[in-house]
């Protein structure tokens, strides 16, 4: 298993730049591990913003994050990360990371809340002010 903890939302805003962290502990190998980013608006589902192959082959965005959001992770600080530039009052959501043991980032795409062997962040708040 893996703890997932996220960090390094806040209040910015339109345009502005931010960086939000996802810190892995656990007895697997965090290479193992495919890696995303969902986003979660007031009484809406759980969205795919962003997935990582697990073994680094291959990264896939949502439509409407492409070419602004950058998800990389850093294997010895058991991290992964979520840098949003040109940031927009529709990108306001709570963020959650998620692992799945060696999944591939269409695998993490399809992924929901209710699937199996997927572990998730507590989610961290961000705001985007226009």
């Amino acid at each position: 298993q893996v703890q997932l903890v996220d960090s390094g939302g806040g209040l910015v805003q339109a345009g502005d730049s931010l960086r939000i962290s996802c810190a892995a502990s656990g007895p697997s190998s965090f290479s193992l591990y495919g890696m995303g980013w969902f986003l979660q608006r007031p009484g809406k589902e759980r969205e795919f913003v962003a997935a990582l192959d697990w073994n680094g082959g291959s990264t896939i965005y949502a439509d409407s994050v492409n070419g602004r959001f950058t998800l990389s992770r850093d294997i010895a600080k058991n991290t992964a990360y979520l840098q949003m530039n040109s940031l927009k009052p529709e990108d306001t959501a709570v963020y959650y990371c998620a692992a799945s043991i060696m999944a591939t980032a269409q695998a993490m795409r399809l992924m929901s809340v209710t699937s199996k062997n997927i572990f998730w962040g507590q989610g961290t708040q961000v705001t985007v002010s226009s």
